[in-house]
């Protein structure tokens, strides 16, 4: 399967995602949205790490954690672009890479299920 949580791609783009918006948020002046914001992306990414390292049911319950993470971070992005904290273009793509990460964690989880 997989020797660490490093090899996971579904790992790489959560972190590239929050590396993204941390770039993104860098001069955002709104400093709680903004640190809710980047909380839930490092959030994703951290609770696949630690799922994994944990193993088991607590890996697919940590994966199911980083889900929530990833839409509480979509519901960020749609405010942002409405109060004009990130341009709606870019919302959108960041809005449809969460999904995807959404989609490959749950994907995951389904995996573990058959495996456990």
């Amino acid at each position: 399967m997989y020797q660490s949580f490093e090899e996971l791609e579904v790992w790489k783009r959560a972190c590239q995602l929050a590396v993204r918006l941390y770039g993104l948020l860098t001069d955002c002046r709104d400093y709680g949205l903004r640190d809710q914001m980047q909380r839930a992306a490092v959030s994703v990414a951290s609770n696949i790490a630690e799922g994994s390292e944990r193993g088991g049911r607590d890996f697919a319950r940590f994966l199911a954690i980083a889900r929530g993470s990833a839409a509480e971070l979509r519901t960020q992005l749609y405010i942002a672009a409405r109060i004009g904290i990130i341009q709606e273009n870019t919302m959108r793509e960041l809005v449809e890479e969460t999904k995807q990460i959404a989609k490959m964690l749950f994907a995951l989880a389904q995996f573990l299920k058959t495996e456990l």
